[in-house]
C-alpha cells in the first residue's frame, strides 16, 4: 500500500513537473489595429498608423506644467504620451473614402502601419477612391505616397484650398522657420505625384465630397484644416483630425492648446464649439489623435468634457 502511495506521489510530481515546462514562448506581437462598425448604411474602419511618444508638457501650450502633470496622473497616464494616429475609411457603398493617412516614413519609426492595416482590414488601396486630408501636417498626408509614387492611384486627393495655398506653396517654405520647413517638404513631396497625375482636388470650406461625407471648416490648427461629417441614415460621425491633440488634458480643460497650431486662439475657439455641439448633439466623433480606435461621444462634465468610447460590438 505504501508503495503503491509512493509512485502515485511520483506520478503527480512528474507531471507538475511536465506541465511546468509545456509553456509556450511568448508572441510578443498585437493584433492587426482595425477597428469596424455600421453607420447607417455606410460600413466604417478604423485604421491605426501606430503610436508616437509625445513629450507634451513641453508641446502643450496656455497650461501651467503642473496642471498637466495632475491632469494626466488622473487619466493613469505618464509623460512622454503615448499617441495614436488614426485614420478612418469609409464604404458608402459606392465609393470608398479614405480620411487621412497616417505619416508613413515622415514622422519615425513607430507609425507608418495604416497601409498594412488596410490590407489586413480586407481592402487593397487600388479600391480607394477618395483620399481627403483634414491637413497637411505630415502624420496625416504622409501615407499617400511611397518611393515619389502614389500608394492610392486611383484615388482623388482632397484637401481645403488654404491649407494646399499655404503647406505647398515655395514661398511660405522659404519663409517659414528652419524647425518647421520639413513640415512643408514633407507635404510637398507627399502630394506630388498626385498634382502630377492631375488628382489633387482643393475646396472651398463647406463642401460634399461624396454623397454622405461633407468637409466642414475648422480653421485655425493649420490655414485650411477641415472636419469631416459622415452621414447615413440619420447617423452621424464627425472625424475631428486634429481639433484635439492629449484627450488628457484637453477634454478637461479644452482652452489648452499645442505648439503645432498655426493659429491656436481659433483653433482653441474651434475645439470649444464642437465639444459643445457634440456633447449637445449626442452624435459619434473620432479623432486623429485619441487612443485607437479614437470613436465615441462626448459628455458635459464640469467645466469640461469626458470623452464615452464605443463599445466593441459584431459589425451587424
Amino acid at each position: 500500500m505504501k508503495k503503491a502511495i509512493k509512485r502515485s506521489v511520483a506520478m503527480v510530481a512528474l507531471a507538475a513537473a511536465m506541465v511546468a515546462h509545456a509553456g509556450a514562448p511568448q508572441v510578443g506581437t498585437q493584433a492587426p489595429g482595425w477597428y469596424r462598425m455600421m453607420l447607417g448604411d455606410f460600413e466604417v474602419t478604423a485604421l491605426s498608423d501606430g503610436t508616437v511618444d509625445l513629450d507634451v508638457k513641453q508641446l502643450l501650450t496656455n497650461v501651467k506644467p503642473r496642471e498637466v502633470d495632475a491632469l494626466l496622473k488622473r487619466s493613469f497616464t505618464a509623460n512622454p504620451v503615448r499617441t495614436s494616429v488614426n485614420g478612418y475609411l469609409v464604404n458608402t457603398g459606392d465609393k470608398l473614402v479614405l480620411i487621412d493617412t497616417g505619416a508613413a516614413g515622415l514622422f519615425g519609426p513607430t507609425l507608418g502601419k495604416l497601409v498594412e492595416n488596410l490590407k489586413a482590414s480586407g481592402y487593397q488601396p487600388e479600391q480607394v477612391d477618395a483620399v481627403v486630408i483634414t491637413h497637411l501636417h505630415p502624420d496625416h498626408v504622409g501615407g499617400v505616397m511611397a518611393n515619389g509614387q502614389a500608394v492610392f492611384p486611383n484615388a482623388t486627393l482632397h484637401v481645403d484650398q488654404r491649407d494646399a495655398g499655404y503647406w505647398l506653396s515655395a514661398e511660405q517654405l522659404a519663409k517659414a522657420p528652419e524647425a518647421a520647413k520639413g513640415f512643408f517638404q514633407g507635404a510637398m513631396a507627399s502630394a506630388k505625384p498626385y498634382a502630377d497625375a492631375g488628382k489633387l482636388k482643393t475646396f472651398d470650406g463647406n463642401t460634399t465630397l461624396v454623397p454622405g461625407v461633407r468637409a466642414l471648416a475648422a480653421y485655425g490648427h493649420t490655414p485650411g484644416h477641415s472636419v469631416y461629417a459622415v452621414e447615413s441614415k440619420g447617423q452621424k460621425l464627425l472625424l475631428w483630425g486634429d481639433l484635439m491633440h492629449v484627450s488628457a488634458v484637453q477634454f478637461a480643460k479644452p482652452v489648452v492648446t499645442i505648439q503645432f497650431d498655426v493659429d491656436s486662439k481659433s483653433a482653441s475657439v474651434q475645439r470649444r464649439n464642437a465639444y459643445t455641439d457634440a456633447a449637445k448633439g449626442g452624435y459619434l466623433v473620432a479623432a486623429a489623435h485619441l487612443p485607437f480606435p479614437g470613436i465615441g461621444r462626448l459628455r458635459a462634465e464640469g467645466a469640461g468634457y469626458r470623452f464615452v468610447p464605443i463599445d466593441y460590438a459584431p459589425v451587424k
